[in-house]
C-alpha cells in the first residue's frame, strides 16, 4: 500500500511500525550499546593512566589537568564537525569514521613515550569520541517506532554503566603489573601502555561491525532517497519476521516524493545535498548550508530548546566529566594520605592537596614511583556498580514518569551530592557520595540525549546534539583546567562551582517540553 494518505509526520512511523520490532532492533541496540559503552571507556581511560604515567611524563597537577583537558578540547572542536558530516554523508559513515579516528589515534598514543606527542594523539582520540557520542543516540532512535523509542534509548545508560564497571577491572588486572620494556632509553612500554592499547581496540572492531548495518531509514527518507529507505525497511522486516522483503506491506514511498521534496525545500534543508566538495565554490556552498542550519536552530520554534539544551549540557557535562576523570586521582591521594596518617579523619579538600602536614610544617609528598593503591580500583568499581539501580530504573519507568522527570531529579540530586562532598570526613563517606554523584549525573547525560531525539527534526537532530555537546565540552575543558590549577589550594571553590552549575541546570530543565510519544519529525 502507498503512504500518500498519511500526513508527513506519520509516514516514517507507519513504515517502521510495519517493519515490526524484533531481531534487527536487538542487534542494533547491542551495537549502539557497545559503542556507548566504549565511549564511557574512552572518556575515562586517561584518568587511570594519570597516577601511573606521572613518573614517565614527570607530571605536575597542572600537567594532569592539561592531560585531562586535551581530549575534551578534541571533543569540543569535533562535535560540530561530526554533526555536519552526519547530516551530509549519513549517520553510518560518520559513526564509522569517528570510531576509527578514536581507535587509531588511541592505539598510536599507547606506544608514545613523550608527553607532547601523547597529548597530540589524545586530542584526536577525543575528536573521534565526540563523533560517535553525539550520533549514536540519533542513529539508534531513527530506527525505532515511537512506542519503543524512549525505552530503547534509555537502555543505553546500562551499557554506559557496564563500561564504567569494566574499566577499573581491566585497569586493575593490567596496570599493577611490573612488566616494563625499554629500548635505548628512548622507548618505554609499561603496563599502563598495554592498558591503553587494549582499550583502543574496541573502537576499531565496532567500526568494522557497523559496516554490516544499514543507514538510518528516517535519514534516507528525509533526504528523498525513497528507494534506499524502502530497501532498508524491507531488510528490517525480513530480519524481524523471517519473511521475504516482498511480503513487507508498504509497497512504495515514491508516491510522496513531490510533496516531501517540497517540504524539504521549504523547511527541511539538509546538508545531504552537498555530497562532494571539489571546488572553492562547493566549499562556499557547504559553509553556507552549515550556517543556514545553524541559524535555523537559533530561530523560533527551535530557539528555546536549543538554548536550554546547550546551557543544561554545559552545567551537567562540565561537572560530570571533570569529577569522573579526577576520581581515580583523588582516590589515590586519599589512600596515600591514610597510609601516612593512619586513623585520622580528613575532609576531601584536605586530602586532595599534595601538601600534608608533617612535624609542624608543610612538606611536598612526591607521589612519583608509588604504586597505585588497590582502593583506587575498588572504589572506582563500586562507583560503577552503584549506577546499576538507576540504569535499570529509567528504562523500566520512563513511560510512567517521563524523561523530563528523570533529568530534573538527576540534576538536583547531583548538585546536592556535589555540595555535600565538603562535609565528608573519611574515605568511606567520600566513596558513598562519589557513587551517588556518578549514578545520577551519568544518568542525567543519557536522559538529556534521549530527550533531544524528540526535540529536533531529522535534518537538524545531529547538529543540535552537536551544538549542545560543544557547549558541554567547552565547560568540561574549562573545568578540567580549573580543577588542575585549584585542586591543591582552593578545593572549596571547586565544590561551590560544580554544585551551583548542577542546581542551575536542574532549574533550566524544568522549562523543557514534557516528553511524549509523538511521531519522529
Amino acid at each position: 500500500m502507498g503512504l500518500d494518505f498519511l500526513d508527513n509526520g506519520s509516514i516514517f512511523e507507519h513504515a517502521i511500525t510495519c517493519a515490526e520490532f524484533g531481531r534487527f532492533h536487538y542487534f542494533l541496540l547491542a551495537l549502539c550499546g557497545l559503542i556507548y559503552m566504549n565511549c564511557a571507556i574512552s572518556v575515562s581511560v586517561v584518568s587511570f593512566v594519570l597516577p601511573s604515567a606521572q613518573c614517565d611524563f614527570q607530571l605536575s597537577s597542572s600537567d594532569k589537568g592539561l592531560l585531562n583537558a586535551v581530549p575534551l578540547m578534541g571533543m569540543l572542536l569535533g562535535a560540530y564537525f561530526w554533526g555536519c558530516l552526519a547530516d551530509m554523508h549519513g549517520r553510518k559513515k560518520a559513526l564509522i569514521a569517528a570510531l576509527l579516528m578514536d581507535g587509531l589515534f588511541s592505539l598510536l598514543s599507547s606506544f608514545l613515550t613523550f608527553f607532547w606527542p601523547f597529548l597530540f594523539c589524545r586530542f584526536f582520540s577525543g575528536f573521534g569520541v565526540s563523533g560517535y557520542l553525539g550520533i549514536c543516540f540519533s542513529y539508534l532512535g531513527e530506527f525505532q517506532p515511537k512506542i519503543y523509542r524512549e525505552k530503547v534509548l534509555s537502555w543505553l545508560e546500562m551499557f554506559w554503566t557496564v563500561g564504567i564497571i569494566m574499566l577499573p577491572l581491566v585497569a586493575w588486572g593490567i596496570i599493577p603489573l611490573a612488566a616494563k620494556y625499554t629500548i635505548g632509553g628512548l622507548f618505554r612500554y609499561s603496563s599502563w601502555n598495554l592498558f591503553l592499547t587494549l582499550c583502543s581496540l574496541p573502537s576499531i572492531l565496532l567500526a568494522l561491525w557497523l559496516t554490516r548495518f544499514p543507514e538510518s531509514p528516517k535519514f534516507l527518507l528525509e533526504c528523498g532517497e525513497f528507494d534506499e529507505a524502502l530497501e532498508c525497511l524491507k531488510r528490517i522486516y525480513t530480519e524481524n519476521t523471517g519473511e521475504p522483503g516482498e511480503a513487507y506491506p508498504v509497497r512504495s514511498l515514491i508516491e510522496n516524493e513531490v510533496r516531501c521534496s517540497v517540504i524539504s525545500i521549504q523547511s527541511k534543508r539538509s546538508l545531504r545535498s552537498m555530497k562532494t566538495v571539489k571546488t572553492p565554490k562547493d566549499l562556499k556552498n557547504l559553509l553556507n548550508e552549515v550556517w543556514y542550519q545553524t541559524k535555523e536552530m537559533f530561530k523560533p520554534p527551535h530557539l528555546k530548546n536549543t538554548l536550554l539544551t546547550c546551557l543544561i549540557q554545559f552545567g551537567l557535562t562540565s561537572s560530570y566529566y571533570t569529577l569522573m576523570m579526577w576520581f581515580p586521582e583523588l582516590f589515590n591521594r586519599f589512600e596515600t594520605f591514610e597510609r601516612q596518617q593512619p586513623g585520622e579523619d580528613v575532609s576531601v579538600c584536605q586530602v586532595s592537596s599534595v601538601y600534608i602536614e608533617h612535624d609542624g610544617g608543610l612538606n611536598t609528598v612526591d607521589l612519583c614511583g608509588a604504586a597505585v593503591g588497590e582502593s583506587v580500583y575498588t572504589h572506582t568499581l563500586w562507583i560503577g556498580i552503584a549506577c546499576i539501580p538507576t540504569s535499570l530504573w529509567m528504562p523500566l519507568c520512563v513511560h510512567r514518569l517521563g524523561a523530563k522527570f528523570f533529568l530534573v531529579m538527576c540534576l538536583f540530586v547531583s548538585g546536592i551530592v556535589a555540595a555535600a562532598m565538603y562535609f565528608v570526613k573519611n574515605a568511606l563517606q567520600n566513596l558513598i557520595l562519589s557513587c551517588l554523584f556518578e549514578a545520577f549525573s551519568g544518568l542525567g547525560i543519557s536522559v538529556l540525549m534521549c530527550i533531544m531525539v524528540d526535540l529536533f527534526p531529522t535534518n537538524m537532530r545531529v547538529m543540535a546534539a552537536a551544538a549542545s555537546a560543544t557547549f558541554g565540552r567547552l565547560g568540561s575543558l574549562l573545568a578540567n583546567i580549573t580543577f588542575g590549577l585549584l585542586i591543591d589550594s582552593h578545593c572549596i571553590l571547586l565544590i561551590i562551582i560544580f554544585s551551583s552549575l548542577l542546581i542551575i541546570s536542574g532549574l533550566l530543565s524544568l522549562a523543557l517540553p514534557n516528553g511524549n510519544d509523538k511521531d519522529l519529525d
